[in-house]
């Protein structure tokens, strides 16, 4: 449990640096920087992201923990699996986007007009910072992740959870040690005129994160739902201009209050149609290479039959299945060595949900994705191969099912 505990730890202050995670905690990184000088306020926001980061990791597990206890065979990412969640989080992120960009602020005071606002509010903000950081982390798994949460999901709950309250500690550590001790927080630059500049310029990853979502929602729903999102998304961008508009009608002592009521009604009306649009649908994705369809039952079918099998156990939600998928699976060294070898290439996809991969991953003892599995052609035991892969690493695993030498 302890090496467990140690490992999510190392791998939740692993998981900062992982790209799903960038455009979030950038924001946590320039709301650190705003504070050089201001002991309190740092200490303030650091434990907020700190709180904000634990209770949605404890929320997560907990639904986590239950769905598997009710039966539904769910893993890490389960979130993500619903069309409904990445749309809503397409709009939050849009929305944190559109922010940063000055279009509208957060907590706006007379004072502070279009500046860059320390307000009462900063500690909620720096809380709801934290939660979405945790909620858009899911899609990657970081060193040291999937192991120590593989081995979290076959524990008991207290067990579980424990493991997870210390991977979400690894996570928020960075910032909240930066926060606590003033001598770390010294070596930020100083704040100045550039930090407004900064501020603009951290909204194109949180447009990239939302072309991401955008992406994921059109491999799980469909055009229909992929319209209904781009539609939302046009609405709500003219929403936020026009409460940005309102905020600065109310500054002048000018009426806003109809403003306020049009931008609430233009939220609700990208709101109402999303639980009945965004539904799974099946879909046609490219092939890479030539594949066929993993089920437990095709595994046991082929298993010892004198050919390797390769399965690629991925979903589109996945960044880092991407990148494997980009760098390695597709290459051509790669799909020389499967067809040389006589290798079954398998795809285990869990973009929509599908109990059979997420039983797989629970036998592999791995929390989540990405997970790759080779099993030999005489039927011997399966070699689960690392969670980032090079063709090097494959061809030779490859070659060795295959009983051929590299």
């Amino acid at each position: 449990m302890l090496t467990a505990m140690f490992a999510a730890f190392v791998g939740g202050i692993i998981l900062n640096f992982m790209p799903c995670v960038f455009p979030v905690v950038s924001l946590k990184a320039f709301g650190l920087m705003r504070h050089n000088g201001d002991t309190n306020s740092a200490r303030s926001e650091g434990l907020a992201f700190l709180l904000g980061v634990v209770i949605t990791m404890m929320a997560l597990a907990a639904i986590l923990l239950a769905a598997r206890a009710g039966g539904n065979a769910v893993g890490w990412g389960f979130q993500l699996q619903s069309p409904l969640v990445i749309s809503l989080l397409a709009l939050v992120i849009l929305g944190a986007a559109l922010n940063m960009l000055g279009v509208f602020e957060v907590g706006l005071s007379l004072q502070r007009a279009g500046e860059i606002s320390v307000g009462r509010g900063a500690f909620v903000r720096s809380a709801l910072t934290g939660a979405l950081a945790i909620i858009v982390a899911t899609p990657c798994s970081a060193p040291f992740m999937a192991g120590a949460i593989g081995y979290a999901l076959v524990q008991p709950p207290a067990v579980s959870l424990a493991i997870f309250f210390a991977l979400a500690l690894g996570f928020a550590a960075p910032f909240t040690l930066i926060s606590l001790f003033p001598a770390l927080a010294r070596r930020l630059p100083r704040p100045g005129a550039w930090m407004s500049v900064l501020k603009r310029g951290l909204a194109f990853p949180m447009f990239g994160a939302y072309g991401w979502l955008v992406w994921v929602l059109a491999q799980q729903a469909g055009t229909t739902a992929l319209g209904v999102l781009l539609a939302g998304s046009v609405v709500l961008s003219f929403a936020a201009w026009l409460y940005g508009m309102a905020q600065q009608r109310q500054l002048a002592g000018r009426g806003f209050r109809v403003m306020y009521l049009v931008t609430a009604a233009l939220i609700l009306a990208v709101l109402i149609p999303l639980p009945g649009v965004m539904k799974p649908t099946t879909t046609q994705t490219a092939e890479t290479v030539t594949q066929e369809k993993w089920t437990p039952q095709a595994v046991e079918q082929q298993r010892g039959h004198g050919k390797a099998i390769f399965v690629n156990f991925t979903a589109s939600w996945c960044i880092t299945c991407q990148v494997n998928d980009k760098t390695s699976l597709s290459t051509q060294a790669v799909k020389d060595a499967l067809a040389r070898t006589g290798t079954l290439y398998m795809v285990a996809d869990s973009t929509k949900f599908n109990a059979d991969v997420d039983d797989a991953l629970s036998q592999f003892g791995q929390g989540g994705l990405p997970l790759y599995v080779v099993y030999p052609a005489d039927g011997g035991a399966p070699t689960i191969l690392p969670q980032v892969l090079t063709p090097d690493i494959v061809v030779n695993a490859l070659d060795k099912a295959a009983g051929k030498k590299a």
